[in-house]
């Protein structure tokens, strides 16, 4: 089988959106998991703090700490993920304080979002970005 020029230039091109696909399918699923979330109501800047490293050496094991004082519920998502929700963690009303620390799996560089119920019924969100450098998910 013999391949023209534009043949072999349209598989290419092909192979290459099929890579950053998958990527930008996660995204739109994450700002779906967050409407759903949140009601569709507004996110305000600050209310949560999101600690996890700048570079991260494996994605397997990936330290994160969330905190949002006052906050009834706080929803973890990783975008880039194939499957984006890593943890929702629920706070109830003798909670010494309103934080969680966890180890999540990255499948390679990307965001990594908290998003906080405040007990007045406003939502709060956070997000940094975690460059990986060996991938956790199959990467």
């Amino acid at each position: 089988m013999q391949l023209t020029r534009r043949e072999t230039l349209a598989l290419g091109v092909g192979a290459a959106a099929m890579t950053f696909l998958p990527f930008r399918v996660n995204a739109a699923a994450a700002d779906d998991l967050i409407a759903e979330f949140t009601g569709g109501a507004d996110l305000t800047k600050g209310g949560v703090d999101l600690n996890a490293p700048e570079i991260a050496e494996n994605g397997n094991t990936v330290p994160i700490d969330v905190s949002a004082p006052g906050a009834t519920a706080i929803m973890v998502l990783a975008t880039g993920n194939p499957t984006p929700p890593v943890a929702t963690f629920n706070f109830g009303p003798l909670a010494s304080e309103q934080r969680a620390s966890t180890r999540i799996r990255l499948a390679g560089t990307q965001d990594v979002v908290a998003v906080a119920k405040l007990a007045d019924g406003s939502f709060a969100k956070a997000s940094k970005t975690v460059k990986v450098t060996i991938g956790g998910c199959g990467g």
